[in-house]
């Protein structure tokens, strides 16, 4: 492998300094081409007026002009051959100066091109670094991933850099401190914990927010949920001024084992992705996630402020989608639902009928995210329109046939309608 570089390295250079010396080569002519022309000037002048000369004596000897007319001719050509010869005289014998002052600076010309393309190289170029396989590419940016720096690390280089937060009234902070104690008397206490974590992120204190918060999953154990750790990792990232270490990751991976579907964590794991050499992966993830996503998600304006770049670095093409329309309803709600039934049945079928429809047809115009999808099946299964709802359910999954987890969202609604297994 290593010779195969070398060698790669070799032809480079090779056809950098082929390329390189032509171009200075063409210079060179072309200069050189110029003074040749300029030097033969004089001397085909001389011959011309020659020439002239002799025309006069011929045309006097035809009787075609006057020996006065011809004294005047003479006169005017005889003082331009004299000019032309003496510039031919300059250009001539002492004439060796000039060229060799034009093959010096043809010379300079050629070495300034050489040596500033390779200067020039040196300092913006990658001397002797072959072109990387876009497999090695995905292995040193693996390895790069396995060697980041842990969350501690990271810490400590993000402290002076972290926003300042607003100075908390002396009350709050004063029962900041009675919790504090507390909490260090009795580590075991689930819900001072967790006040612990909430409150410690108020005050920007984010380093120890993450370690109560940590002690709250401890204690939960197995009834941790993935919100448990998506909080968790959050707060390592905050703390570590916007970079996932590999604790943060850790708490992603386990946010997704228990909820494949859960917003914060997947947002972090593509920010992780696009921090660890990965755009493309950084793309996917985000991509899927903002198709699935209402547009008021927490998550929706990082995304939609970095996924172009992604795209770009990760040679994708990237067509933004049309910003939704302000809806003309949600749907009905579960209050809705619960409103609607202290009313009569006529009063109750023709409210939930109104919205389901300008639902629908909400959905047919402008589409949206799949909660409403999943939404629309479920009221149309209330209503006992199984064959519409099916006809929803097949729609829908046409539209979100690039984002699986938006189809997997939308079937659960569609398994209480009856008309998904």
């Amino acid at each position: 492998m290593e010779s195969h570089d070398d060698g790669c390295n070799m032809l480079f250079w090779l056809i950098a300094a082929a390329l390189t010396l032509a171009v200075a080569g063409l210079l060179v002519m072309a200069l050189m081409r110029a003074r040749a022309a300029s030097d033969r000037e004089p001397a085909h002048d001389v011959q011309v007026y020659r020439d002239q000369l002799r025309e006069v004596e011929r045309d006097l000897a035809r009787g075609v002009v006057t020996e006065d007319e011809a004294g005047r001719v003479r006169v005017e050509i005889s003082r331009r051959l004299l000019e032309a010869d003496k510039a031919a005289s300059g250009a001539g014998a002492p004439g060796t100066a000039p060229r060799t002052l034009s093959l010096a600076a043809a010379g300079g010309i050629a070495l300034v091109l050489v040596g500033g393309a390779l200067g020039l190289y040196a300092v913006i170029g990658a001397p002797g670094y072959s072109d990387l396989p876009l497999k090695t590419r995905i292995a040193l940016a693996d390895a790069a991933r396995a060697d980041r720096p842990g969350q501690a690390e990271a810490e400590e280089q993000a402290a002076a850099g972290l926003p300042s937060v607003p100075q908390a009234s002396p009350e709050f902070l004063a029962l900041m401190d009675r919790l504090r104690a507390a909490v260090a008397e009795s580590p075991d206490d689930l819900q001072g914990q967790e006040l612990l974590a909430r409150n410690e992120a108020r005050l920007g204190n984010f380093s120890a927010s993450h370690l109560a918060q940590a002690r709250v999953i401890e204690l939960k154990g197995d009834a941790a949920i993935a919100d448990d750790y998506g909080t968790l990792a959050d707060l390592m990232v905050l703390a570590a001024g916007g970079y996932v270490s590999p604790e943060a990751e850790a708490a992603l991976t386990r946010a997704l084992e228990l909820e494949p579907r859960n917003g914060p964590a997947r947002y972090y794991t593509g920010l992780l992705h696009a921090q660890t050499g990965r755009p493309d992966l950084a793309f996917r993830v985000w991509r899927a996630l903002l198709a699935e996503s209402r547009p008021d998600a927490p998550w929706v304006p990082p995304i939609e402020a970095q996924i172009r770049q992604m795209a770009q670095l990760a040679g994708e093409r990237y067509v933004p989608p049309r910003p939704p329309a302000t809806p003309t309803g949600p749907g009905p709600s579960a209050a809705d639902m619960a409103a609607a039934a202290e009313m009569s049945a006529e009063d109750r079928e023709a409210m939930i009928r109104g919205m389901v429809d300008g639902l629908a047809e909400r959905l047919a115009d402008e589409g949206g995210p799949p909660q409403d999808w999943a939404r629309l099946i479920g009221a149309l299964g209330v209503l006992g329109e199984t064959e519409r709802a099916g006809a929803i359910w097949a729609e829908a999954q046409e539209v979100f046939a690039d984002a699986p987890q938006a189809v997997e969202a939308i079937r659960q609604a569609a398994r209480n309608a009856g008309v998904a297994e």
